[in-house]
């Protein structure tokens, strides 16, 4: 049973339907398979079934098995020109020419095969003698070959032929909606605080229906500074119409990574190759993301069955798709004149949303000169000095709009932070912002109630009674 399996794994689509040939020697002529839409990466097996020569009326007579099939093969299936006549004028997905091609791949002799390694767009398989040919992968060749499927057809060669390769594999796409939109895409930025929605994409292969059971599993990734949610749903969409088919997908968190699976998708009945299955989750910025060009990346993959032969077993993986989410942080250095940095100061950092200034992060006074606002996005903010050191003078508002710019491969190419009445420095790459703010002592008036007070009023005092007395002298003066 186990060698069964393994047989199974590779076996292609009979074309079973003799064309009209010119009358040559079988002896002599040979003809050239063409196979089309093939991909690199895939080694061919070209087995000889069925050998014969070519009669006047353009028949294959005399037939007789061929080199590719064993001894053991040839008394299992019995009189080769039976057999052949059984198979006559059936179509390449008949139930027929899949079974015959499933049973006969576990008696394929090594004496009459031909390996072609495949070539991208198309691959040719040439020297050909007139018969039938038994075209499959190599077992075992794609096992575990991220993005490959195992093809499967079978035919007829009497001629030269060309032939449209039939495997087709699943496709995963992962995207993020855009902040402050609806739109999915491949990357966007967030602040700390907001939920960021993500999407899944799966598409399934055209030739879905011929798979026996079909394994999908879904596992995304989430970085070390995002928070899943827990509120993964999945939808099957066929059209522009979705259902939630969320009882169907066991979904699990483990870690930091998100299963879904189906165990076998052919369970669901309503699936078919047409069908998407979408995931869609959400997940928020927490206090430890990466700043900059790295970025955040939530990383998925599918695993799924690849091989439509019967061979269950048999999985690999798409390739990774993954969304990206950036952010940044607005560095505040606290110094005095001298540059020498100065504690004492509290910030406030405000962002315009709404048309209204919220607060985003309050930094109270203490021994710090240096404040990290972390996890913000692209937009207007204003700057506070709602704390200011003793003795020196407080900075004015300083607001600023930081711009970060996602090119359309989904990389963060530019980072800036603009203001009318200050200056900053930005750094694409750590994603960080940088201010400086310079505080210079003030000519302050003295506290009431100090010395200063009391020297004012002793002069107050002075010019008062200064002032009497020159009205007295002024007085007696003009009485005389």
């Amino acid at each position: 049973m186990k060698k069964l399996k393994q047989l199974l794994m590779t076996v292609l689509v009979f074309i079973l339907t003799f064309a009209g040939l010119p009358v040559v020697s079988a002896d002599t002529t040979t003809y050239t398979i063409q196979l089309t839409g093939t991909t690199t990466g895939h080694t061919y097996e070209v087995y000889h079934i069925f050998s014969g020569t070519l009669d006047a009326s353009n028949t294959l007579t005399n037939i007789e098995w061929g080199p590719g099939v064993t001894g053991a093969g040839r008394t299992h299936f019995g009189d080769a020109s039976e057999k052949a006549a059984s198979l006559n004028g059936k179509q390449n997905d008949s139930a027929e020419a899949k079974a015959f091609a499933q049973e006969l791949n576990q008696y394929l002799s090594g004496s009459g095969v031909t390996t072609v390694k495949s070539q991208q767009g198309t691959t040719t398989i040439s020297g050909l003698k007139p018969g039938y040919y038994l075209i499959k992968d190599s077992r075992g060749s794609l096992d575990n070959r991220s993005g490959q499927a195992y093809t499967r057809f079978m035919l007829q060669v009497a001629k030269d032929t060309t032939v449209a390769v039939k495997a087709d594999v699943p496709t995963l796409t992962k995207q993020v909606q855009a902040n402050g939109s609806q739109n999915y895409t491949a990357a966007t930025e967030y602040r700390i605080g907001q939920n960021i929605p993500f999407q899944i994409t799966a598409t399934l292969p055209s030739n879905y229906a011929e798979f026996p059971q079909y394994v999908f599993t879904i596992k995304d990734t989430i970085p070390a500074g995002m928070t899943y949610n827990n509120d993964a749903r999945v939808y099957l969409k066929e059209g522009g119409t979705e259902k939630d088919i969320s009882t169907f997908f066991p979904i699990s968190y483990t870690g930091n990574v998100i299963t879904i699976t189906a165990g076998d998708l052919k369970g669901n009945q309503e699936v078919t190759a047409s069908s998407k299955i979408v995931v869609r989750y959400t997940s928020s910025l927490n206090n430890y993301p990466i700043m900059g060009g790295v970025g955040n990346p939530n990383i998925a993959s599918l695993t799924y069955s690849n091989d439509p032969n019967g061979n269950n077993s048999s999985t690999t993986e798409t390739p990774e798709t993954k969304a990206n989410v950036y952010t940044y942080q607005l560095t505040v250095n606290k110094v005095k004149e001298n540059q020498a940095a100065l504690a004492g100061a509290g910030f406030t950092l405000y962002k315009k949303i709404n048309n209204q200034y919220t607060e985003i992060k309050k930094f109270e006074a203490g021994s710090n000169s240096r404040f990290d606002f972390m996890g913000l996005d692209s937009g207007d903010y204003k700057l506070v000095e709602s704390t200011v050191p003793v003795g020196y003078n407080a900075m004015k508002d300083v607001e600023f709009t930081i711009s970060g710019t996602i090119d359309s491969t989904g990389a963060l190419t530019n980072l800036t932070a603009t203001s009318a009445t200050a200056t900053f420095d930005s750094n694409v790459n750590t994603g960080v912002i940088t201010l400086k703010v310079v505080n210079k002592r003030g000519a302050l008036l003295p506290n009431t109630g100090g010395i200063g007070t009391t020297i004012l009023y002793l002069i107050g005092t002075s010019l008062v009674l200064g002032a009497g007395v020159l009205f007295i002298i002024k007085k007696r003066a003009d009485s005389r």
